[in-house]
């Protein structure tokens, strides 16, 4: 078959496994797990990897899936990704009552394009034509959450980020990849092919002070609300400083702030995120941050411990990945639909994979509402679930056909931020030192 054949091979065999990629959507989107959690969801991708007749590797990073599809050759790789976990928004219509879990964030959505381009390269048997491998991972723990249980786990050792694809990093699941894609939903009516976004570093802040009658003797205690209020506010006075090439946000939230109301406080929580749109000015940031942090407890007398976790490092698509993307994106939903969003403000460890190899990371509109909240509703299944499963086999064929030499050539010209995993894990250990 010629490339035009293959194209509309795949997007045959799409139109008539529609209703079960949406199915697969739906599905996931009304059983929420948080990451590293995933576990009926891990085993859902699962079957349907078994009912393609792939064989997988499971229990990748605790709950993350691979498996491949080989084609006629395995000069390139290319991993195409979807992310199991939700997030936490205990409003949202279908949260699981009991952990709050929500799919406000359309990960759901990735996991059924992910599961689609298989089958459409499968089932049309164009894969049979094409010079690679497409290896389709279902990751775990996109969603920086929970902290404080992410930290509990690297302190004993199970993991050692909080993010599912740096897990995977570390774990070598990336050691024989060359490239990458996956797509992300948005509440909009576009498709939108990024350009950059931000990094982060994690805190995890305690100031320990010293408990006492809260009305009858407060002199005697030592308040570590007050000390953390003050840190706060000291972080505001910062934000002046800032630098708009940065990007920089900070984002705090108190996780504890006591234990009984007739108590002075005396043990403080606090989670955040520093974002900048480069390492750089993260951990310019990151250094205010700590300072102003530390100045609330200087002030009042308690004590203050400051973890640092590894965050996730910047987006950075590849330009002519996203060309190609762009290209396919028109061709399906029309060029008023596909725009370039030049830079965001959102993050992901997706960025972790670009800083190692070529890869896109585009937005898919079709949703509703708002992103992370309890109005965030699919409104177009065919813009949500199908389009982007089409976009992506569709760009796939463009990088493997004839010999893969658009994807060898995206390789060849490609440099990485780091050699290896050796150095990526090194220079996450300088950052969040």
């Amino acid at each position: 078959m010629d490339k035009k054949s293959m194209k509309d091979a795949v997007c045959k065999v799409i139109d008539q496994h529609r209703d079960e990629i949406i199915h697969i959507g739906e599905t996931i989107r009304v059983a929420p797990e948080l990451g590293y959690k995933e576990y009926k969801t891990a085993a859902f991708v699962e079957s349907i990897f078994e009912k393609m007749g792939l064989n997988y590797v499971n229990k990748v990073a605790l709950t993350g899936s691979i498996a491949r599809l080989q084609g006629k050759s395995s000069k390139v790789k290319i991993a195409v990704m979807g992310e199991l976990d939700a997030v936490v928004c205990p409003g949202h219509p279908q949260a699981d009552p009991l952990t709050g879990a929500s799919h406000s964030c359309g990960h759901f959505m990735q996991i059924a394009s992910m599961l689609g381009t298989g089958m459409a390269l499968k089932y049309s048997g164009v894969m049979e034509e094409l010079d690679g491998e497409v290896v389709l991972m279902a990751t775990p723990a996109e969603e920086a959450v929970e902290i404080e249980y992410r930290n509990h786990l690297i302190e004993k050792g199970i993991i050692r980020y909080i993010g599912g694809k740096q897990e995977m990093i570390k774990l070598g699941c990336f050691d024989d990849i060359d490239m990458a894609m996956m797509c992300h939903g948005i509440t909009s009516n576009k498709i939108e092919v990024a350009e950059t976004s931000t990094g982060f570093i994690v805190k995890y802040v305690k100031y320990t002070g010293k408990e006492a009658h809260a009305g009858a003797a407060p002199h005697l205690g030592v308040n570590a609300l007050n000390a953390a209020t003050l840190g706060l506010q000291a972080i505001a006075f910062q934000r002046e400083t800032f630098q708009e090439k940065d990007t920089i946000r900070v984002h705090p939230i108190i996780t504890k702030g006591g234990d009984l109301v007739n108590v002075v406080p005396s043990d403080v929580r606090i989670e955040t995120y520093v974002r900048g749109k480069t390492m750089a000015g993260v951990t310019d940031a990151s250094q205010k941050v700590n300072r102003a942090f530390r100045a609330g407890a200087y002030a009042m007398g308690a004590d203050i411990e400051i973890k640092e976790i590894p965050g996730y490092m910047p987006r950075m698509n590849n330009k002519e990945m996203n060309q190609f993307f762009h290209a396919n994106a028109i061709e399906v939903v029309g060029e008023d639909k596909v725009i370039n969003n030049g830079h965001t403000t959102g993050s992901s460890d997706f960025g972790d994979i670009m800083h190692l190899m070529p890869a896109i990371h585009p937005y898919i509109g079709g949703a509703k509402g708002i992103g992370h909240s309890s109005n965030y509703q699919v409104e177009e299944p065919e813009m949500f679930y199908i389009a982007p499963t089409k976009i992506m086999a569709m760009t796939i064929i463009d990088l493997l056909y004839d010999g893969a030499a658009e994807a060898q050539k995206i390789i060849k010209d490609f440099v990485p931020v780091y050699k290896n995993k050796e150095e990526y894990m090194k220079a996450w250990e300088e950052i969040s030192k």
